[in-house]
C-alpha cells in the first residue's frame, strides 16, 4: 500500500510540472450493482455481476457494465477468480449518442480475515482493457488498451450486537494503470467509501452509503471528483451438498 501512495504521489507531481494548472470538476453520480459469488463446491463457483453508474446524481447515464467469472477457492478466507467484463460508456460530449464499448479480462485474489469482531477484506485485481474510440459521435473500430491495477480494503465493523442490525462499512480502492497511451495519468482514481451493511437473508445482503470518486483524466491536469450514492447488492448462494 505505501507503495502505491509513493508512486501515485510522484506521478501526481511529474504530470503537474509537464502540464500545467490543476483543474478539478466537480459532479455527482448514483451506482447500483448486483454482485453475485455462486458456490458450486469446495473449490469452484461463479461470479456475475451487473453495475449501473449514473452521472448528475441519477438523471444521465454514465456506464453500464457486466462481469462473469471463475472462482476458485485456495482456502475458505482465500479465493482467485478469473474472469471476462464487458462495459458500455455512455457518451461525454453534448449531443452524441453512441456508446463506446470496453471489453476487459480480469485476474483476482481475495483474502478475508478477522480482528476480533471486525472483518477485514483485502482484494488485488488485474485488468487487461480494449476501450473503444469513438471519433465525431462515430464508431472507429479501434481500441485502446492498457493493463490496470487495482487493491481494495474493505472493513466492516460491527456496531450492534444483534446481527439484523446493520454494521459499519469503510473502504477504500486505489487503482493505477499502465500502458502506450497512458502518459500522464498513471494514477487512474481512488474510491473512498463510508457506509453501512445490512444482512437481508443467509444468502443477500447490501452496503448503502456514500463514496467519493477521484480521478485523473488522460490530460494530467484534469480530474474528475463525484460525490457517489453507493447501493450494492451481495449474492452468495450455497449450492454445496450438505453432509
Amino acid at each position: 500500500m505505501y507503495c502505491f501512495i509513493v508512486v501515485t504521489t510522484f506521478t501526481q507531481f511529474v504530470s503537474f510540472a509537464q502540464t500545467g494548472p490543476k483543474e478539478v470538476k466537480t459532479g455527482s453520480q448514483g451506482w447500483m450493482s448486483v454482485n453475485s459469488t455462486i458456490r458450486l463446491n469446495n473449490k469452484f463457483g461463479i461470479i456475475a455481476d451487473l453495475h449501473v453508474r449514473r452521472n448528475n446524481f441519477i438523471a444521465d447515464p454514465g456506464f453500464y457494465f457486466a462481469r462473469l467469472g471463475v472462482n476458485y477457492w485456495l482456502k475458505e478466507n482465500i479465493t482467485l477468480v478469473l474472469g471476462y467484463g464487458q462495459m458500455w460508456v455512455a457518451p461525454s460530449k453534448p449531443n452524441w449518442h453512441h456508446f463506446g464499448q470496453e471489453h476487459r479480462i480480469y485476474q483476482q485474489i481475495q483474502m478475508t480475515s478477522k480482528i476480533g469482531k471486525i472483518s477485514v477484506l483485502n482484494r488485488l485485481r488485474n485488468e487487461q482493457r480494449w476501450q473503444e474510440k469513438i471519433a465525431d459521435d462515430k464508431f472507429t473500430h479501434s481500441f485502446k488498451f492498457t493493463s490496470r491495477v487495482r487493491y481494495l480494503v474493505s472493513v466492516n465493523i460491527p456496531v450492534f450486537s444483534n446481527p439484523r442490525y446493520p454494521s459499519l462499512v469503510v473502504a477504500d480502492e486505489l487503482l493505477i494503470q499502465f500502458g502506450k497511451e497512458i502518459v500522464y495519468n498513471t494514477f487512474d482514481q481512488n474510491r473512498a467509501f463510508i457506509g453501512i451493511k445490512q444482512r437481508v437473508s443467509k444468502s443477500l445482503n447490501f452496503d448503502l452509503g456514500y463514496m467519493l470518486v477521484y480521478q485523473q483524466k488522460s490530460s494530467g491536469f484534469q480530474y474528475d471528483k463525484n460525490h457517489t450514492l453507493r447501493w450494492f447488492f451481495y449474492y452468495t448462494p450455497d449450492f454445496r451438498k450438505k453432509k
